[in-house]
């Protein structure tokens, strides 16, 4: 079954995500950026409002191995798409901005410093094995830790969306894309770019 990801534009594709590399670029020297493999994606499915209640494109591209990935996004109007049609790299160019959703890399059970970023303890003063522990977590009343309370526990291996990057390079012929900064998930997964 298909995930849903809600888009107002009509540019978006599934890509692979192969790692950070930096190009360099004449005015502004060493860019850091992710690489993304776009493979053509194929139109599965044309959802209508008239027989399906929204209006939705579900594309899917070849996933690890012999799977194959499937998504839907949601739109306006998809007079325009029809099954078995192709949409590759060309429909970004240099300069867009997009937004980026995977899965972030599972970290495991961690503590609160790399959980949340506190501080931790002096090493001083007293502090002899306490230097990454989490402090007070309750009050005397009423008698209980307070839900929400920043805690130690499982860290990543949920969706991550990660918006206001930038395309820096689209190579049609290698169907390659650049985009400058970080990007969710491992090094083989299967992320949605979408326009914004």
């Amino acid at each position: 079954m298909a995930d849903f990801l809600f888009a107002n534009t009509m540019k978006y594709i599934l890509a692979k995500k192969l790692g950070m590399t930096t190009i360099y670029d004449a005015d502004k020297g060493a860019v850091n950026v992710t690489l993304l493999s776009c493979a053509p994606n194929t139109v599965s499915l044309v959802r209508t409002p008239e027989r399906d209640g929204y209006a939705a494109v579900q594309v899917s591209a070849p996933g690890a191995g012999r799977t194959t990935t499937c998504k839907e996004f949601r739109m306006d109007d998809t007079k325009e798409y029809a099954p078995e049609q192709t949409i590759d790299v060309s429909v970004f160019a240099e300069g867009d901005k997009v937004k980026i959703s995977g899965m972030a890399k599972a970290k495991g059970f961690q503590g609160v410093v790399k959980r949340h970023g506190f501080a931790g303890s002096p090493k001083t003063h007293g502090h002899k094995h306490d230097l990454r522990a989490p402090g007070s977590i309750g009050s005397s009343f009423p008698e209980h830790v307070f839900k929400g309370r920043r805690m130690a526990g499982r860290m990543g291996g949920r969706r991550s969306t990660v918006s206001g990057l930038k395309v820096a390079l689209v190579d049609t012929e290698k169907q390659l894309m650049a985009v400058k900064g970080a990007v969710p998930g491992k090094i083989g997964t299967i992320v949605e770019v979408v326009s914004e």
